[in-house]
């Protein structure tokens, strides 16, 4: 789905940077020209955002954490 109409920005784009290391709407802004028109997206980019983060964080930690030992 489009988040930034005025900059042609999808919420794919937005997980692929957070994938690639974005941490904030200012990354956002820098590397996707999100909210830097008419700044409407800006919530909804956050939100996506925000989605990324806990799904990646998610992830890390069912990866990062080893399987119990049964005895």
């Amino acid at each position: 789905m489009y988040v930034c109409v005025c900059n042609g920005v999808t919420d794919k784009q937005i997980i692929e940077a957070v994938d690639n290391g974005a941490v904030s709407l200012q990354d956002l802004r820098e590397e996707l020209k999100v909210a830097t028109c008419c700044g409407r997206c800006a919530n909804c980019a956050k939100k996506v955002l925000q989605e990324a983060h806990s799904r990646n964080h998610v992830y890390e930690v069912s990866v990062a954490m080893p399987a119990p030992a049964f005895a």
